[in-house]
Parts: C-alpha cells; sequence; structure tokens
C-alpha cells in the first residue's frame, strides 16, 4: 500500500466533515480535475470559485489524489500558502507531510527537503518533532527512515539541536539508522556553533550505536573541536581511542590537525610525537603536512631544517602551492633576508603561482623595514594590477614604513585612500600615524589623531594611553599625564614597562625623582621589572639634581642584575661625575666605555673637557 493512501485512511478515520453546501468527495474531484487540466493555479478563476469550500481534509485527500501528479500538488500547496486572506487555507503539519510523502514517492528529493525546511523554520506551524514523528509511525519502515534522516538534517541546519537529538532517539527507539553523512551534518553545525562538549557527546554517541561505519573525516572534525578549544592531549587520546578498539583509521587531515595544534602551543615533544606515528603508519605528507613543518621549524629559529623541508618538497615533485611559498618568504623576511625572500617570490612565478594578499604583506613589510618604500610602491601597485586586494595590514605596514622616515604626508595620504576603499582604520592604524607625528615632534597633530580615533568609537590600548601620556609629558603637563595613566586600568588597560618608563623619564627630567622613584616602586609591586631605560632614566635624573652619588649606585645595580649598559647611561653618568668635578671616575667609565666596544658622542667629551675646570668635590679633597 503507497504512503500517501495510509495517510488518507488514516485521516478519514480521525476526521469529520463538516455540513456543507457541497459533498467533501464532490470538491475534491473538482479541485483533481482544475488541476489535471491547467498547469497554473494562482489566476486560476474555478479553483478561487470553490475557496470557501476547501477544508484542511479536503486539502488531505486532494494532495493524496494518485491520479495528481508531484507538480500537481505541489502547485495546489503553493496556491494555499499564497492565500493570506483566509489563515485557515494555509497548509498544516499534515498537509505537509502527505506532500513530501508524494515527493518522496517520486523521488523529488531536493524538493521534499525545502518543503521540511519550511516547515520546521514556519513559525506559523507549531510543529515540534514529536508531533511529527507521531504522524510518520504509519508509514512504511523505508519512507520513515529516510524521512527522518532528511529531518535530522534539516533540524541540524537551522540549529535545532533538541529536536535533532529528538529525532535520533525516535530513530534509535524504531530499530532504524540515521546515515554517518547525516550525523556528520550535526557535527558540523555544532562545531560552527562552538558546541564542543555536545559535539564529543553526540560523536561518542554514534561510536557506542555500532549501526554504521564511522568515518574518518567525522573523527577528524571532532579532533580539530577539541584541539581549537586547547584541548590537545583529549583530542590524542580520541584519536588513540579510536585506533585501538579498530573503530577508525587516522589519515593525514587527522595527523595534520593535531600536529598544527602542536606547533601552536610550541610543544616539541607532541610534534615529535605525531611525526612518528605519521612515519609508522607509513602516512605520506601532503602539501598542508609541509606547509605546518615548515611554519614549525622557522618559528623555532630552525631556518635551516625549515629550508631542508622546502627542498624535500622540490626533490618529491610535490605540488607547492601558495601558502607554502608564502611561509617562506614571510620567515626569510623576518630573518632580515630579502634577497632570498624576493628569489622565492620569483620562483613562485615561474611556476605560475598566484601570489596572494599574505605573499604581498611579508614582501612589503620587509622592504618597509628596510626603508625601501619606493620598492614597497612598486609592490602595492603590481598588487592592485594582479587583483589582489589591499588589506589593512598591508595598509598599516605601509604607512609604518612612511611614519618610520618621517614622511608623515605620504602616510596621511595612504590613510585617506585607505578609508576612500571603504576600510576603516583600526587602533593599530591610528597608532602608528600618532607615533610618526610624535617623532617629528608635532605632538598637537598627533594628539587630534588620537582624539580622532577615539571620537570615531576605536578603543584606545595600552600604545595608545602610552602616546597620550607621552604627549602631555611633552607638554609639560605631568598632572593630566599622571591622571591619565591613572585612568587606564579603570578602561581596561593595563599600563606596560613602556607606559611607566615614559613617565619615570618626564619627572626625572623635571627634576621630580623622588615621585620617578615612587612610579618605580608601583612598576616593581605590578610585577613589571625595571629596564635599561628605567635605570638610565632614573641615573639621568639624579644627576640632574647633583646626587650623583645615588646614580651610581643605580648604575653599579644595572650590572648585579644583569642589564647591559648603553652609550646613554654612561653618557648620563660620566657627564654627572664631570660636573661635580670627579674626572678621574668619569675617565675609568670612558675607559670602560671603550673596553666594552661602546662609541662615545661629542656628548662625552664635552663632559669630560669640562670636570678639569670644575674645582674638587669633598670626595676629590679626601683623595689628595
Amino acid at each position: 500500500m503507497s504512503s500517501h493512501k495510509i495517510l488518507l485512511s488514516v485521516f478519514n478515520k480521525t476526521v469529520s466533515f463538516p455540513s456543507k453546501q457541497h459533498q467533501p468527495n464532490e470538491i475534491v474531484h473538482k479541485i483533481t480535475q482544475i488541476l489535471v487540466n491547467y498547469s497554473k493555479t494562482s489566476n486560476n478563476p474555478d479553483l478561487h470559485s470553490i475557496i470557501s469550500c476547501i477544508t484542511p481534509h479536503v486539502t488531505y485527500r486532494v494532495l493524496s489524489q494518485p491520479i495528481l501528479q508531484p507538480h500537481s500538488c505541489l502547485a495546489f500547496f503553493h496556491f494555499l500558502k499564497t492565500q493570506h486572506s483566509n489563515i485557515s487555507l494555509k497548509p498544516d503539519l499534515k498537509a505537509h507531510l502527505i506532500l513530501i510523502s508524494r515527493l518522496f514517492e517520486a523521488r523529488k528529493f531536493a524538493t521534499m527537503k525545502s518543503i521540511l525546511n519550511g516547515l520546521v523554520t514556519d513559525s506559523d506551524i507549531e510543529c515540534p518533532v514529536s508531533s511529527i514523528v507521531d504522524l510518520v509511525d504509519e508509514f512504511e519502515s523505508h519512507f520513515v527512515e529516510k524521512f527522518c534522516d532528511m529531518l535530522f538534517r534539516v533540524c541540524s541546519d537551522n540549529r535545532l539541536f533538541d529536536e535533532t537529538i529528538r529525532v535520533y532517539d525516535y530513530v534509535e527507539e524504531k530499530g532504524l539508522v540515521i546515515e554517518e553523512r547525516s550525523c556528520f551534518v550535526l557535527l558540523l553545525a555544532l562545531k560552527r556553533c562552538g558546541e564542543v562538549d555536545f559535539c564529543v557527546r553526540f560523536f561518542h554517541r554514534m561510536v557506542e550505536s555500532n549501526k554504521f561505519e564511522i568515518r574518518v573525516q567525522s573523527l577528524t572534525l571532532v579532533i580539530d573541536v577539541l584541539c581549537r578549544r586547547g584541548e590537545v592531549e583529549k583530542a590524542k587520546e580520541l584519536m588513540d581511542e579510536m585506533v585501538g578498539k579498530g573503530i577508525v583509521k587516522p589519515n593525514v587531515f587527522t595527523y595534520n590537525t593535531l600536529l598544527n595544534a602542536y606547533v601552536g602551543r610550541k610543544d616539541r615533544k607532541g610534534v615529535d610525537e605525531i611525526l612518528k606515528l605519521m612515519e609508522k603508519e607509513q602516512v605520506v605528507f601532503s602539501v598542508a603536512t609541509y606547509s605546518i613543518l615548515i611554519q614549525w621549524y622557522s618559528s623555532s629559529g630552525d631556518i635551516e631544517e625549515a629550508e631542508k623541508i622546502f627542498e624535500e618538497m622540490r626533490e618529491k615533485n610535490i605540488e607547492m602551492d601558495v601558502y607554502v611559498y608564502s611561509s617562506m618568504i614571510s620567515w626569510s623576511r623576518r630573518l632580515g633576508n630579502m634577497k632570498r625572500a624576493f628569489a622565492l617570490f620569483d620562483e613562485m612565478s615561474q611556476r605560475d603561482i598566484v601570489p596572494n594578499a599574505h605573499t604581498y604583506g611579508a614582501l612589503i613589510g620587509g622592504v618597509c623595514k628596510a626603508g625601501q618604500m619606493e620598492a614597497a610602491e612598486i609592490l602595492l601597485l603590481e598588487m592592485q594590477s594582479k587583483g589582489v586586494d589591499l588589506n589593512l595590514v598591508i595598509f598599516n605596514t605601509t604607512m609604518d614604513g612612511y611614519c618610520r622616515r618621517g614622511k608623515m604626508d605620504e602616510a596621511l595620504r595612504l590613510q585617506a585612500i585607505m578609508e576612500k576603499k571603504g576600510i576603516n582604520a583600526d587602533v593599530f592604524t591610528y597608532n602608528i600615524l600618532a607615533n610618526g607625528l610624535c617623532k617629528l615632534h608635532r605632538y598637537d597633530e598627533a594628539k587630534c589623531i588620537l582624539n580622532s580615533m577615539v571620537e570615531k568609537g576605536v578603543k584606545p590600548n595600552v600604545v595608545t594611553f602610552t602616546m597620550f601620556i607621552e604627549i602631555y609629558c611633552k607638554e609639560g603637563n605631568l598632572a593630566e599625564a599622571e591622571r591619565l595613566f591613572r585612568d587606564m586600568e579603570k578602561k581596561g588597560e593595563v599600563p606596560n614597562i613602556i607606559t611607566y618608563n615614559t613617565l619615570i623619564d618626564a619627572y626625572c627630567k623635571k627634576e621630580k625623582v623622588k615621585q620617578a622613584h615612587k612610579i618605580k616602586s608601583e612598576m616593581i609591586n605590578k610585577g613589571l621589572l625595571p629596564d635599561l631605560y628605567t635605570y638610565s632614566s632614573l641615573i639621568h635624573g639624579e644627576c640632574i639634581v647633583g646626587r650623583v652619588d645615588e646614580a651610581l649606585k643605580l648604575f653599579n645595580e644595572m650590572r648585579l642584575k644583569g642589564i647591559t649598559r648603553n652609550v646613554a647611561t654612561y653618557t648620563s653618568m660620566i657627564s654627572g661625575l664631570s660636573k661635580e668635578g670627579r674626572a678621574d671616575e668619569a675617565f675609568k667609565l670612558y675607559d670602560e666605555m671603550m673596553k666594552i666596544g661602546l662609541i662615545p658622542d661629542d656628548r662625552v667629551f664635552t663632559s669630560l673637557v669640562g670636570s678639569f675646570h670644575k674645582p674638587l668635590t669633598h670626595a676629590g679633597l679626601e683623595q689628595t
């Protein structure tokens, strides 16, 4: 007995007819004839003339007529849905299921899924899974299984996860099976929604059901979900468990997922373990495997090993892609080897591998760092000629290059071009521009840039606050600088060592050394250790106020703490001693500078010469 006949018999038993002018059988027959004779229903006057006689039961009967082709049933179904003036005509749950059964018989699976999706997402029809499965219970098990499998997918696609599990429970209870591929659809939907625990639990349920073969794609997906949440050990244990039980054998994608996770964590032991497993199982490396290994060895500073991997790919005639080349170019640039980076770039062209934004970004970053802005401009033009879109990172990198060379007009022009292209400046953009202006002592303009950033709703970061503080310090407005410094944490940004050093240096230059030491103590209490710049500022400050012995204590403390002193530190100390007439001590530090390879500047010589014309201090008198 066909599916639609079963449903028809069920409805005949449960639905009574209202007394109307036309008998239901006559109405059903008339509608059927109309649908048989006319391909279009929307403007059919005969059909419109009997709208008032169409009841839900009539709809069920019409949709179940064997004489009607599925496309006619579908046309009638859509006709009813368009009758907005009469809500009672809108097809209900039963009508949907009858139509779906007809479409199933005709193997119109795409249309069937579309109707089912509309049913599940229609807010006007209350259709919990329990209501749906109750109605399909009378159908043949073959239809029920396929219908539930499709319903499972539709619920998964619409992220109705509780309903999806209800479908799975029903199928399991009936001894039927949801296909493994459909289960994968749910796993994928759970992954996209960040439902990690749900995803792992359902995977285990798939395994425990023992109703189908688990594909490696499902295992790899769950391992990837766990790795992305940082649970790499748990992911590795899951793989080992599946292998140990003989349930599924990992492939290169599975191993790559774990390998990439261990590389991201800089876990050498984990990387070595996965590589040994791949060797043991004779897993052939993919391009992605080589890319991950190149990244691993490069980030570990072992560029020679990265080059070996790259050469191995060449020897094995493995087709390298843009990601492999971009990775090698990027690491060559980081090591300052731009000659190698451009050689690789040329090789890409010879192999007809089209560079992407990341490739160009690495090269542009390298030439900008080297101050070769003309080369950067050529690369930018080449990018655009090849249809590679300029992104925010590349704009920021190029602007930074201009700012480093003091070419602020070019940097600001580039910002205008960027915004014209619809790319909004971020906090790094504003920081780069403001920093460039500060270096040229254009503090008012820098402040305007930073203020405009705040006005546009871009949240300032610790670098932004530090620049604001620096500007106020340069303007001599230490009260405003400290006020902003105290406000930072309230606004969610914690001062870093550069922030503290900026304030310490400003207080020292204003001869407020006591306040500078207070800031230093506060910094240490926050867990930040004073560095070269902290000590250099304090030494300079102590010398300014004539407390040279205190400066010497700090100078010697640097050596005890393993902080290497630079030209500025020695210069401040020599200057302080020279002003006090302590020439011997000043010259001793000068000799020390020369011995360790530091080249004195004019200020050192001026200070030393000046020390000869100073009267001896009490320290000098005691030595005579």
